[in-house]
């Protein structure tokens, strides 16, 4: 399964909203640079899902298009 996903790095709290099927909206504490926001972004969704995830186009920019394996 694909999502979209609107990450919102260096924030002061960490959630996820999903504002409709396939695109959700992610607020984290990770500033975006040295990748570390994208890492978190993973470990994040990860949580979320109960599965593999991986980022599959944006890794410079805040809109991402992000992989979620299928069980």
């Amino acid at each position: 399964m694909r999502v979209k996903v609107r990450l919102h790095p260096d924030s002061t709290q960490e959630k996820i909203i999903k504002l409709e099927p396939g695109f959700y909206v992610v607020w984290l504490k990770e500033a975006a640079f040295d990748d570390k926001a994208n890492d978190a972004l993973v470990k994040m969704l990860k949580n979320y899902f109960r599965r593999e995830v991986k980022i599959v186009h944006g890794f410079k920019t805040r809109l991402k298009l992000v992989d979620v394996a299928d069980k």
